[in-house]
């Protein structure tokens, strides 16, 4: 037995087939046996946040089954279960999904044969440490990320380290008050905002209410 409960969804994508998806029973799961979260710093408070379908989550979902794609490098930072991510690489986008989770990527791999697909990258993505494998990309997206006090910094000097020269950011956020201190470390490293408010329900009916966070930074 892992030490956790899980339960099987399915959660509906606007403009595309529904996610078949395996996700923590709900927020009072935890295993950490071998103290791989808490070396991630991670605390039993916050271990289950990883494995639920969030409603930012899911609109993130819904938005990227109507991105434009091209061939770009693309990152889900933060990935939790990874609902972007799967819709990306069923669209053949050039997607690599991250977290700092060390059940992230087997959960993903879990859900990949849930839905009937070929495996895609997932990497170690620690804000507050170094990923020498990580690599430059294109586009990142992410969904509900600055729900902590030092994430703000802590996600910016990630995106320093890991954004292109000419870069865009598209965050899902459910209206959370460190929003303003991350746009001022994003315009410090060089990326404007763009932002545009989401009211509208969910791919099931469910109300939503929060906003998009388009950053873009133009080569120098």
């Amino acid at each position: 037995m892992p030490g956790y409960r899980v339960r099987f969804q399915s959660v509906p994508v606007a403009g595309g087939a529904d996610l078949e998806i395996r996700s923590l029973l709900d927020r009072n799961q935890y295993s950490d046996p071998d103290g791989a979260a808490d070396a991630a710093g991670i605390s039993p408070a916050s271990w289950p946040l990883f494995g639920l379908v969030w409603p930012s989550a899911r609109k993130l979902a819904d938005l990227m089954q109507r991105l434009e794609l091209g061939s770009r490098r693309i990152l889900e930072v933060g990935c939790g279960l990874g609902l972007a991510s799967l819709v990306l690489h069923r669209r053949r986008g050039d997607i690599t999904a991250s977290d700092c989770h060390p059940l992230a990527g087997s959960f993903l791999d879990a859900n990949l044969r849930l839905n009937g697909l070929g495996g895609m990258r997932y990497r170690d993505g620690h804000w507050k440490r170094r990923n020498p494998d990580l690599g430059e990309f294109d586009l990142f997206v992410g969904s509900d990320l600055l729900y902590e006090r030092d994430h703000p910094r802590q996600l910016a000097g990630f995106l320093r380290r890991h954004a292109a020269p000419a870069a865009e950011v598209m965050l899902v956020d459910p209206d959370r008050g460190n929003r303003a201190q991350f746009t001022g470390h994003m315009r410090g490293i060089g990326f404007s905002l763009e932002e545009t408010r989401l009211d509208a329900p969910l791919s099931n009916g469910d109300p939503y209410r929060g906003r998009l966070l388009h950053y873009r930074r133009a080569p120098a």
